[in-house]
């Protein structure tokens, strides 16, 4: 009977495996291809891509936040799994058989989805504006058994000026708890600490040299503790590239530029400026590399004037509107009207303010909730004021547009042959990868999931 382990890896390049040594040992015997991220290029996208087979026209995850239009709300990485609008893996095993059982180990929008076996950081918000340390779980009880071995999942280590080793490492030995205790068919687990000394310092820094060695050590557990979990059971491995962090030098402000043509309006309060979604003609939702700006009813006239800001706009290699959208399978309602779409060496700030003075009370602190954009400045937190400085050009890497060289493709690994076919696949195919696993016998040739 064979069972399978997926490992989730963003910011993992081809280069990287030759300081990982025990992830070249698991994989030496089986077989590698190039994998291809989609656009866009960042988390919960290719996520979803990865485990339904669909891209974000279909599956309706244009980006790691949404914004609702009928509310004027932003939601930045709180959203739950029926957010994703198209069935995922675990949905189709179980249509196949009841005994096709599933754990999903962290990766995003995986809150209330149908895998048998659930854990996804799930803080407590509390009246007084503070947090407690919890874990949303499939049993709802496993955290607490989780907590009382392992001790509280480190949040603070997650994300941030703070992120270390420790998350991944207790993703890692939570995931072994569980493997011992029910013996999923499928383990996908998002192993995340490739994400941050990349972004902070760049992708081929010292730091995130020492980085691929951290995570490797742990990798080396994680294999440890599965092989003892599923002792006499056939275990097949694959690891697989989210997206491939490249080095930039060079920082966009939509908002900025929106906001001096007119369009992206401002309320003031306490001499601080915040966005004003429902005032605004147009404003963008940054997300790494590129961007969703939303046009207040569509408006033909004002999607013109976006178009035109944009088009020559030194860092932006790519302004889709209308019927464009669809070049990037980027045509769902949920998108904006205008695609901002960064060149490779750019990426794109949320910042709105011209006067730093005026800026957001949020702005200087670690909240990804409340900024209506991705914002990894967050990483250079001044530990000594305890404030985010607001100095966009400190990021290092980024992420998120298109693929168009080599540097920017990542790689599958998988522990056996025949598992990946015989072509470069993209992260779509990675869905069809997973459920030919468990058909009878497994397949190997690849075949695309879109």
């Amino acid at each position: 009977m064979n069972n399978l382990v997926f490992l989730s890896l963003p910011g993992f390049r081809p280069s990287d495996l030759d300081q990982m040594p025990c992830l070249s040992a698991l994989m030496g015997a089986g077989q590698r291809q190039p994998l291809r991220a989609s656009f866009p290029a960042v988390t919960w996208p290719v996520q979803a891509n990865m485990l339904t087979g669909c891209r974000p026209s279909q599956h309706g995850v244009v980006g790691n936040g949404f914004y609702w239009r009928e509310s004027h709300e932003v939601e930045m990485w709180t959203a739950w799994n029926e957010k994703i609008l198209a069935p995922q893996v675990w949905d189709l095993m179980h249509q196949d058989s009841p005994a096709l059982t599933s754990a999903v180990w962290f990766p995003m929008l995986s809150k209330g989805c149908g895998a048998d076996f659930v854990c996804m950081p799930a803080p407590v918000h509390n009246p007084d504006g503070s947090e407690s340390l919890w874990c949303y779980t499939t049993p709802a009880e496993l955290y607490g058994d989780l907590r009382d071995e392992l001790g509280h999942f480190p949040l603070k280590n997650f994300w941030g000026p703070l992120s270390s080793i420790d998350s991944t490492a207790w993703i890692v030995d939570s995931a072994v708890m569980a493997a011992g205790s029910f013996r999923p068919r499928l383990f996908f687990l998002y192993l995340p600490h490739l994400d941050y000394a990349a972004q902070k310092h760049g992708p081929d820094s010292p730091e995130a040299g020492h980085a691929v060695e951290e995570l490797d050590a742990v990798i080396g557990r994680l294999v440890d503790g599965f092989q003892l979990a599923y002792e006499g059971s056939e275990l097949t491995w694959l690891a697989a590239s989210e997206y491939v962090i490249t080095e930039v030098d060079h920082v966009v402000y939509p908002n900025r530029l929106l906001r001096e043509a007119g369009l992206l309006s401002v309320r003031c309060e306490d001499g601080m400026e915040y966005l004003d979604p429902a005032g605004s003609l147009a404003w963008a939702l940054v997300d790494h590399q590129f961007a969703n700006v939303y046009v207040r009813d569509a408006d033909p006239v004002v999607i013109d004037r976006v178009v035109h800001l944009f088009q020559q706009q030194e860092g932006i290699a790519e302004v889709l509107a209308g019927a464009r959208r669809a070049n990037r399978d980027m045509d769902h309602e949920r998108a904006g009207e205008v695609i901002l779409v960064s060149s490779s060496h750019s990426w794109q700030a949320y910042y709105w303010w011209q006067d730093d003075a005026r800026a957001p009370d949020f702005a200087r602190t670690v909240d990804i909730h409340r900024k209506p954009g991705y914002d990894p400045v967050e990483l250079h937190l001044d530990m000594a004021t305890k404030g985010v400085p607001l100095d966009a050009t400190l990021v290092r890497g980024s992420h998120g547009a298109p693929v168009q060289s080599e540097s920017q493709c990542g790689i599958v690994l998988s522990s056996r042959p025949g598992v990946l076919g015989e072509r470069p696949l993209a992260d779509v195919d990675m869905a069809g990868v997973i459920l030919r696993q468990f058909q009878e016998p497994p397949l190997g040739e690849g075949v695309s999931a879109d």
